[in-house]
């Protein structure tokens, strides 16, 4: 069931609304002018006005199966917006910006150098709330922080549609997000093209992952690209491990 952003949530977005604005740091430090004098004051309110306006216009106080707020739109002052995919030739991908980015920028990237070359349109990432079913990982497209790798090669509801090779990398990329990221291919009612994030807002363990994920961006030899040996020992006991715990 959708549940609604909780009020502390609520009350962190507008602090951080506020003071993330030069003009509210420039009122707290003009008493005088924040009591009604000057033209201060009204930039001020001006500016919040607007702030409201967009939160009006893009967020939905709406949280989706993860706990993230579903926005109304993407490329709009939000949370989420259109992100290339180096290395492939996607168009673009609508996900929440951030740690979420980087690490679904992982799983699709391995996936395309490990499983199957990605083309246009293969990769489906925000989706309107009012598309996406409530209450169920579905939803998490409408939050930026869900994709679908190819939904009509792998369609909701169905098994059995990666061969066990591809399987087997598909569980060491969830392996190397630490539980971080959720297959949809281990739900109840499944669907094998959706990874969406596993965790809530703020959670560290997503920072964590991420900043792991940049450096080895950085480094030479590391990351997505490199090619890994998934039947290594070590890593198949930690992808069985997290098998076994999110099924």
């Amino acid at each position: 069931m959708t549940v609604n952003i909780s009020r502390r949530a609520a009350l962190r977005r507008v602090a951080f609304v506020v003071t993330g604005t030069a003009l509210g740091s420039q009122a707290l430090s003009l008493p005088a002018q924040a009591a009604g004098n000057g033209p201060e004051p009204d930039r001020f309110r001006k500016e919040i006005r607007r702030m409201q306006e967009r939160n009006e216009r893009v967020m939905t106080g709406l949280a989706s199966k993860n706990g993230w707020e579903m926005e109304k739109v993407a490329d709009a002052h939000g949370h989420i917006y259109t992100r290339p995919v180096p290395g492939t030739p996607l168009d673009g991908v609508q996900m929440r910006m951030a740690e979420v980015e980087t690490v679904l920028m992982h799983v699709i990237s391995r996936f395309h150098y490990e499983i199957d070359a990605l083309r246009k349109g293969d990769v489906v990432g925000w989706r309107k709330p009012g598309s996406v079913r409530k209450g169920i990982a579905e939803s998490n497209l409408a939050s930026g922080t869900a994709v679908q790798i190819r939904p009509g090669s792998y369609p909701s509801g169905a098994r059995g549609g990666f061969y066990p090779m591809e399987e087997f990398v598909v569980r060491d990329i969830l392996a190397e997000c630490e539980g971080v990221v959720r297959w949809g291919g281990d739900d109840n009612r499944p669907d094998e093209s959706l990874f969406y994030i596993d965790v809530p807002p703020d959670d560290e363990r997503l920072a964590k992952v991420a900043a792991k994920i940049r450096d080895w961006n950085y480094t030479p030899g590391r990351g997505s690209g490199v090619l890994v040996d998934h039947l290594q020992p070590d890593r198949r006991k930690d992808a069985k491990r997290l098998a076994a715990s999110q099924s």
